[in-house]
């Protein structure tokens, strides 16, 4: 059975490429009826957020990306959270060292750092310079009886290279000469991220491993620890990089990054993620968009591409209009409530605000924006909102429109938008008025917009008492 995993950092927000690579992961696991595992690498107590993995479960629950095995979902191959599992790496650490696979370094960070100063200054390439790789059992067991502080490193081949397949990129080559020998043991006692990555993957029984470029690197560090265990590495697959529109890597620097943000952007879930998606990967074809069971479906690790993918914030807009237009009315009314109550609007006419909410859903591309569309629904004072506007309806032409229309309302009791607009286009032909010198300027004098929703429509939200008291302020 094909299994992926997410293991996110709990440093933060969840980040739009930490939510690619989970989506990527989870549509390999549906699609070949395999498991996705969440698992948490806190291993770098210093950067853990408290409550940064509820925040992670949250926004992958927000995306519609459920994980089979994880925290809240424990299964045999738990715990999920690395904290969780010191022994266990500490076992593997020990295993390595008494194989002659790893050492004890003592070396401070001092003299790390200056070791790397001169390295640059004799323009050499920056790394440890394996000082403590040849000392004796004995003498480790020394220091460290003396209370030295210590980490533990992998020995890495002084020569030659790594070579192996990326399901993304063919046949990688990266000699070992440009690479330290890794700590994977901190002095903490906590394992970094390579050794902890290797294990738990192999224990948790990770069959294909899918994540960011700028893990190419310390790929063939991990080769070399599944070859010290004797282990079968996974399948591994590097997505490539997130780039602004400029072609500079999408990082924190670069605005909207976290998830959360596009959340109170006013993103719907599935727009962000068939957005995502298409980062990096294509069906093929010239469409755009996709359900997540779509996705599925159409999903291959062999339709991703090398190349970089560009985070185009314009598109992200388009498509979630494109979802807001066909988003059910309910489900998307209860999505803007919040925004009009922070408006100040009475929405307790619920049958009213559906009628609203289905006239400007094709109007807006976030979900804030909700609130400017209807405000001609729920504030009496509207102004013409620009010199279009106010032009349309100071017209000696549309003033003539407003007297004549307000005094036909008066002397005949209209009961629907559609007897409204009846009215309008007979005075329209009495008057020698049509098209935008007979709709616009009322539909001004409702709404303040030169364009929007049909007349019928407006009059069967505002009512008829309201919609003859907008247009009396402009008969004069």
């Amino acid at each position: 059975m094909i299994r992926t995993r997410f293991a996110p950092s709990p440093t933060g927000f969840l980040h739009v490429g930490g939510l690619r690579t989970a989506l990527f992961n989870y549509l390999l696991a549906r699609k070949e009826g395999g498991k996705l595992v969440l698992r948490i690498e806190d291993t770098d107590q210093k950067r853990r957020v408290d409550e940064a993995v509820q925040q992670i479960i949250d926004m992958l629950h927000w995306a519609g990306i459920d994980y089979d095995e994880g925290p809240g979902k424990e299964d045999k191959y738990g715990p999920y959270i690395q904290s969780e599992r010191l022994e266990l790496y500490k076992q593997h650490a020990q295993q390595l060292i008494e194989a002659g696979h790893a050492y004890y370094c003592f070396c401070s960070s001092e003299r790390i750092e200056r070791v790397r100063q001169e390295q640059i200054a004799n323009k050499q390439h920056p790394g440890y310079d394996r000082a403590c790789r040849n000392i004796s059992p004995d003498d480790a067991r020394e220091n460290i009886e003396s209370g030295d502080t210590y980490v533990v490193r992998m020995k890495l081949p002084l020569e030659g290279e790594r070579v192996f397949t990326d399901l993304v990129r063919g046949v990688v080559r990266i000699p070992y000469n440009v690479l330290d020998d890794q700590v994977i043991i901190k002095s903490d006692g906590y394992p970094t991220y390579h050794l902890a990555v290797v294990v738990d993957d192999h224990h948790m029984h990770v069959s294909h491993i899918i994540r960011g470029e700028e893990w190419l690197s310390s790929t063939p560090k991990h080769f070399l620890l599944y070859e010290y265990f004797g282990w079968e590495p996974p399948q591994m697959a590097h997505l490539p990089l997130l780039l602004n529109p400029d072609r500079s890597k999408l990082s924190k620097r670069s605005g909207h990054v976290a998830v959360e943000d596009y959340k109170a952007m006013g993103i719907l879930p599935e727009a962000l993620v068939n957005f995502v998606a298409l980062l990096g990967w294509n069906p093929g074809d010239d469409r755009e968009l996709f359900t997540i069971e779509e996705l599925v479906e159409e999903f291959s690790i062999e339709k991703v591409n090398k190349a970089g993918a560009v985070f185009d914030i314009e598109k992200l807009k388009w498509m979630n209009s494109e979802y807001i237009k066909k988003c059910p009315v309910g489900r998307l009314t209860d999505l803007v409530k919040p925004y009009l109550q922070d408006a100040g609007y009475d929405i307790s006419d619920s049958n009213k605000l559906e009628k609203v909410v289905e006239i400007i859903r094709t109007r807006i591309t976030t979900l804030p924006e909700a609130a400017e569309q209807a405000q001609f629904a729920y504030q009496s004072e509207i102004a013409p909102e620009d010199d279009e506007a106010k032009e349309l309806v100071s017209m000696e032409s549309s003033k003539k429109l407003f007297s004549v229309l307000h005094e036909r309302l008066t002397e005949n009791a209209i009961v629907n938008g559609d007897e409204f607009k009846a009215k309008v286009q007979e005075i329209g032909k009495e008057l020698a008025l049509k098209g935008k010198l007979l709709f616009m300027p009322i539909r001004v004098a409702l709404t303040g917009r030169a364009k929007g929703p049909d007349l019928p429509h407006l009059v069967d939200i505002l009512g008829v008492d309201e919609v003859m008291k907008r247009i009396a302020k402009w008969k004069e």
